[in-house]
């Protein structure tokens, strides 16, 4: 059994897990959401493993969707890029803070925050410096 690994990567344009999870349902309908990216990667077979892909807003990291596959894409100047199929489920995670960084990282299974429980995962979202204030003290 291949052990796997995830993705974490700023949410651009979105303020919230809600943002996000709207936009989506906008776009693609509820179905199988995407995110085109220009680098492809090359843990592919680890992500495709149970990976997903965990968003960091505003410093903080929310939520994350499961990887379903990855498709290539060409765009308007003729080059390759990686379409990150996602499952439509957005799943609220505990919050983590990040510091900032450029396009994806790989996040190790072990480093990623857990899953908060179904019954927490409709809560309203608290402000993302809140939510990274509170786990820079350990309390969320």
């Amino acid at each position: 059994m291949v052990d796997y690994v995830n993705l974490m990567k700023l949410c651009v344009g979105a303020e919230s897990p809600e943002d996000l999870e709207a936009w989506q349902k906008q776009r693609y309908g509820g179905g199988p959401s995407q995110h085109v990216t220009r680098m492809w990667p090359k843990r592919e077979a680890e992500l495709l493993a149970g990976g997903s892909i965990y968003w960091v807003f505003k410093g903080t990291m929310l939520a994350r969707q499961k990887l379903i596959a990855l498709e290539e894409r060409l765009g308007d100047d003729g080059i390759r890029r990686c379409a990150l199929i996602l499952d439509p489920e957005l799943v609220r995670t505990a919050a983590v803070p990040r510091r900032p960084f450029q396009g994806w990282r790989y996040l190790n299974r072990d480093d990623a925050p857990p899953d908060l429980s179904r019954a927490r995962s409709h809560d309203d979202s608290l402000p993302p410096a809140l939510a990274a204030q509170l786990a820079e003290m350990g309390l969320r």
